[in-house]
């Protein structure tokens, strides 16, 4: 299981997160406290307040999907 935290800039980051998460064969989780959505879907990031760095939980250990959403990653935050 790999925890990391994300920050977007923009719609087009999210939607090129959308894809890159989408392409990777393992279950996520993004948010901050209470609300938790499918990375996945691009209307349940949306639902998020992205002015704010969101935690994503990933059930691979595959490094590879780290570098796929590196863009996104704020840095020193690998848990």
């Amino acid at each position: 299981m790999q925890q990391v935290f994300v920050k977007f800039d923009d719609a087009d980051q999210v939607r090129n997160f959308v894809n890159a998460v989408s392409s990777v064969d393992a279950n996520f989780e993004l948010g901050s406290g209470r609300r938790v959505v499918d990375p996945k879907s691009i209307l349940g990031v949306f639902a998020l307040d992205l002015a704010r760095p969101q935690r994503l939980v990933c059930d691979s250990d595959d490094s590879a999907m780290l570098d796929k959403i590196s863009p996104y990653l704020l840095q020193g935050t690998a848990c």
